[in-house]
């Protein structure tokens, strides 16, 4: 299990909202587990679910559009939060 701490930031564009959503929840319809944040996201998972993920939902927005992606990735950290 791993988790990535992600942020998209969509270059030369007024509304980078639209862009940030559509690339988590391309994530999210992955399966992966998406915590959604203000600056960031974690997504958690097994590792090559995660990067698959990733490069996946990223090369969907920079066929489209510019964008940088910082990607932080942990094997040592807390395990996602238990649904309710």
């Amino acid at each position: 299990m791993i988790q990535a701490e992600v942020s998209l930031y969509p270059l030369k564009e007024l509304d980078i909202a639209t862009d940030i959503n559509d690339f988590l929840n391309q994530l999210k319809s992955t399966g992966l587990d998406v915590e959604f944040g203000r600056m960031s996201s974690i997504v958690s998972g097994e590792l090559p679910q995660v990067f698959d993920g990733l490069k996946e939902a990223f090369q969907k927005i920079a066929d489209k559009k510019q964008s940088v992606l910082i990607i932080k990735v942990s094997n040592a950290c807390p395990l996602p939060k238990q649904k309710r």
